[in-house]
């Protein structure tokens, strides 16, 4: 009994055996090759699949996502004659399993080489100011030549980034030596667009402010005129109201002659033309009056006669 109950264990093992092999599952956004006696026959998709076993195998097993794969720093020499180390990030998906299997041995190195080498063709064509300022154009060019190159082996490349592109330290300490220099230049610039904007607002408000002064002073000095002309107006009204003679008009030019006459920087004055008529009229007056002190003082209708000394 023994040897039978061994046999039926080992058919048991077998049959849980096949059953494992023809039962395959694939998870969602996977693919798997299936190969007869070596020979590729179809390519499994997501969900449950049947399969012959002991005879069909999986050969590869792929994942249909999106990768992405850094690759180490590239030393690439400019047009310039200057080494460069550039970093590069790959996006890509299989879109075909079949060719991603057979197509190419490994597809990520593939991928990879053919990166290092085209980037150097696109780079050799540039300088270094062109090359650290013309990523978008780079990237482009690197794309379409890898997804040109890699839509055989059932890969699609999504996009191309480089992580980073460092010159050498000489030049990295030139190129920021010159940025100093620039941001320094434009700093004594703004300092001077400052300074002159400045003095070109305390120039204007200057003006503005002399230009209000005289402004100010003027309709001072002419408010102030108007006042003395119609103050002299009132006076003026005022003497030829009163109705004066020649006497009293005389007199009032007499005593206007010390205050023409005061200050220590009057050396030159000028008397008015009618002066000499009011001291002609002052002389007429002043002769009625003898040298001894006695007044001549008319008779109504009769001669002179004298008038008693004044004491």
């Amino acid at each position: 009994m023994e040897p039978i109950i061994i046999v039926l264990i080992i058919l048991v093992v077998l049959v849980f055996i096949a059953l494992i092999k023809t039962i395959q599952v694939i998870p969602q956004a996977s693919a798997a090759i299936v190969e007869r006696f070596g020979r590729y026959t179809r390519t499994l998709n997501a969900g449950l699949n049947i399969v012959v076993p002991f005879i069909d195998t999986i050969r590869n097993r792929i994942d249909l996502r999106e990768q992405v794969v850094p690759f180490p720093p590239q030393p690439v020499i400019t047009q310039d004659n200057l080494v460069v180390n550039i970093d590069t990030v790959i996006y890509y998906q299989v879109t075909d399993a079949r060719a991603a299997t057979y197509e190419v041995a490994s597809y990520i190195q593939a991928i990879e080489q053919l990166t290092v080498t085209t980037l150097r063709n696109i780079i050799g064509g540039m300088d270094l100011e062109r090359t650290l300022t013309s990523r978008e154009e780079i990237n482009a060019a690197l794309r379409g030549v890898l997804d040109e190159a890699t839509g055989k082996w059932g890969i699609r490349v999504n996009r191309v980034e480089l992580k980073a592109i460092e010159p050498p330290t000489s030049i990295q300490d030139s190129m920021e030596k010159q940025m100093r220099a620039d941001r320094d230049k434009r700093a004594a610039i703004l300092q001077a667009e400052g300074v002159r904007q400045s003095e070109i607002l305390t120039a204007e408000g200057q003006k503005q402010s002399a230009i209000l002064r005289a402004e100010g002073e003027a309709k001072a000095a002419a408010l102030r005129a108007e006042g003395e002309a119609q103050a002299i107006r009132v006076v003026f009204e005022s003497i030829h109201a009163g109705d004066p003679d020649q006497k009293l008009l005389s007199y009032q030019y007499l005593q206007m002659l010390p205050k023409i006459a005061e200050g220590d920087a009057n050396k030159l004055w000028i008397v008015p033309s009618e002066i000499g008529d009011a001291l002609k009229g002052l002389g007429g007056a002043l002769g009625n009056f003898n040298p001894a002190g006695n007044a001549s003082i008319p008779k109504p209708g009769g001669p002179e006669r004298q008038a008693p000394p004044i004491d």
